[in-house]
């Protein structure tokens, strides 16, 4: 797309931990699409604002980078698109590059890198703020003579810290653009010449080593003429760090939060909870009324719709209780050191520090935190993130771990703080992270290349965490959830109504309708593989369309047992229903199953997209099953004998 006199095309760009994202949110609000570069995972996100004067800017925020020499998919695209060789997009009419303003000496490099290119660019330094109460000064007119391009202060996580930008930004003249590779002939060219531009782009793919040095050089000459910094610029987050990087200290601390994280998602999130399954529960019996002389509709909307999706809607609280601390510990700048201080135990399990974000974000779901291991260069330790990563116990799983612990373990005090139903879901939690280092260190002694890769990450700055950041996080993932309840789940729960409920039993029939239904008849011959492992046909039935998302096995459940109702019974309360008729050891089996089962189609087809081989995809699924089933039916043997 060409520049036109009312439109402006910009490039955000920097590295890691600068801020650009919270940047990006505050200019363009709801005003932006996110997907993903066509044959590559790497995300999309686009925007767009209007500037006073009514002209448009269109924002596209680009995945973070440290160099242009690329080492990830992140940092190519990055890199293609700064240079206007993508195939698929435009290149910029301008460079928007984000430092954080107390860690230049950092950023500076990668700002001079983009400056070679022969681009427009403006630098916003971020989080100025944070400077100033480091005691840090920057003279700005000395840095903007100095780059040879405008420099604006930004404080991106507060209200109308960006106006100065969008201010400049609104007075940039009108730019020519670099046309796309395969771009037709007439094309609007760049204002500076084309070869002169691909020259600094090759040489800044390949630096040598007298060009790192320059770089490293001129970094420090701008710095000494521009930033002047008081003896301790980091007194406060040092001595925190001495604390929480200790090796036993931090460790402790790490485990201390999650633990009462795991403690919170049954304690804050109760009475919010009850108060959903309330709604739930006098929407269905009015709609129900409503549709009494319509049996079959009745019976859809009552037993499939409100017994299945209204349980799974119960536990939206519990999942938003799990992202408020998430959100909060990324925002505040803490995981970047639980990474840096569970380093040295990964590295023993045969993967590095930065395999924890990924593996974190395995928590929401393993699909982002599968997307998340191209930030890790090395192949062998992407791959051993990307098989282990379905272990981590995703949000999909919660639904299914709380229905089970409310049903089957008591509200006992522990040491008269602690509830041992958060104890025992911390412990769920604990053992998928448990499973996943295990495995890595198998994978590590079965792999020829013996070679070992040293961490190299940047620990920003502590800051508070912004609300409106953490209101924008909570809402995106309240979203998604209740995107999937409005969609595949409803989709499944809608089909397997269906399958429990037809064909219709033969007169005289003595069992509950279901029994007869193609449902029934499946989880009947299912049993004869799941009986050792203590699982009823009701579970064999849940577990199929628990293939799409694990979450659907609990409206499956409660939509079989909906229809298992004879008479006049009804079932008002799944977990009230299951705790009457599982064992204990019934429910601790499938407990076991859902730390190790590889439930999620999703995640194995994007294991095939990362990695490009099924190989890799039977091998995931198939030691996951393994690993349930035995998991399961240990757990079940063994309970049966105690109990």
């Amino acid at each position: 797309m060409n520049a036109t006199a009312t439109s402006l095309r910009i490039a955000l760009v920097g590295n890691p931990n600068c801020g650009k994202t919270a940047l990006f949110n505050r200019l363009t609000g709801a005003h932006q699409k996110v997907a993903n570069y066509a044959g590559v995972t790497v995300e999309r996100k686009e925007g767009r604002f209007v500037a006073p004067s009514g002209r448009v800017l269109q924002l596209l925020d680009l995945p973070g980078a440290y160099s242009l020499d690329a080492a990830s998919p992140d940092e190519a695209i990055t890199r293609d698109i700064c240079e206007g060789r993508h195939p698929e997009e435009a290149a910029p009419d301008l460079i928007v590059c984000v430092a954080d303003a107390t860690n230049l000496r950092l950023h500076l490099r990668f700002v001079l890198e983009l400056k070679r290119l022969g681009r427009p660019m403006v630098l916003a330094l971020n989080m100025i703020d944070a400077a100033h109460k480091r005691g840090i000064r920057i003279d700005v007119a000395a840095l903007e003579r100095g780059l040879g391009m405008p420099v604006v202060e930004t404080i991106a996580v507060k209200q109308g810290g960006a106006e100065a930008l969008v201010m400049r930004l609104d007075a940039m003249p009108q730019l020519s653009v670099l046309p796309p590779v395969g771009a037709p002939e007439g094309a609007m060219l760049p204002a500076v010449d084309n070869n002169s531009i691909a020259a600094a782009a090759a040489a800044t793919r390949s630096p040598s080593a007298d060009s790192t040095q320059d770089l490293h050089a001129q970094v420090r000459a701008l710095l000494a003429d521009t930033v002047t910094m008081p003896r301790a610029t980091s007194a406060i987050d040092d001595s925190i760090d001495a604390v929480v990087l200790h090796p036993v200290a931090g460790l402790a601390i790490l485990a201390l939060v999650m633990f009462l994280i795991f403690q919170a998602v049954f304690s804050w999130a109760a009475p919010l909870q009850d108060a959903v399954s309330a709604a739930v529960a006098a929407t269905g019996a009015q709609v129900g009324g409503w549709l009494a002389s319509m049996p079959l509709l009745q019976s859809l909307v009552t037993d499939g719709v409100f017994a299945g999706l209204g349980t799974v809607l119960e536990f939206l609280p519990q999942i938003l209780v799990l992202f408020l601390f998430i959100l909060i510990l990324e925002e505040s700048g803490y995981l970047p050191r639980a990474a840096f201080l569970l380093d040295k135990l990964m590295f023993k399990a045969g993967l590095t520090g930065r395999s924890f974000i990924p593996l974190l974000s395995s928590f929401a779901c393993a699909i982002p935190g599968i997307m998340a291991t191209r930030s890790i260069a090395d192949p062998r330790d992407r791959l051993t993130t990307i098989l282990v990563a379905p272990l981590m116990t995703c949000s999909a799983r919660l639904p299914v771990y709380t229905l089970l612990i409310a049903a089957f373990i008591p509200r006992h005090a522990v040491l008269g703080v602690f509830n041992l139903q958060g104890v025992v879901l911390f412990t769920l939690y604990f053992a998928g992270i448990a499973s996943a280092l295990a495995v890595a260190w198998v994978i590590k002694r079965l792999r020829t290349d013996k070679s070992e890769h040293a961490l190299m990450m940047e620990l920003p700055a502590y800051r508070m965490p912004n609300p409106r950041d953490v209101a924008w996080g909570l809402w995106e993932r309240a979203k998604i959830f209740l995107r999937r309840v409005g969609g595949i789940l409803l989709a499944l729960t809608v089909l397997l109504w269906f399958l429990s409920s037809f064909p219709a039993p033969p007169e005289g029939a003595t069992l509950p309708p279901i029994d007869y239904s193609l449902a029934g008849r499946i989880g009947h011959w299912m049993t004869a593989v799941f009986a050792p492992i203590g699982f009823n046909w009701q579970i064999c039935v849940a577990l199929i369309p628990g293939l799409a998302a694990r979450e659907v096995a609990v409206s499956s459940l409660a939509t079989v047992y909906a229809l298992s109702a004879t008479g006049d019974a009804a079932v008002t309360a799944l977990g009230t229903t299951i705790a009457s008729q599982w064992s204990l050891a019934t429910a601790l089996s499938l407990l076991a199953w859902y730390v190790f089962a590889p439930q999620c189609m999703s995640t194995l087809a994007v294991i095939r997209r990362e990695t490009n081989s099924w190989r890799n995809v039977w091998i995931a699924a198939g030691y996951l099953f393994a690993l349930a089933y035995l998991a399961s039916f240990i757990t079940y043997q063994v309970a049966r004998a105690f109990a």
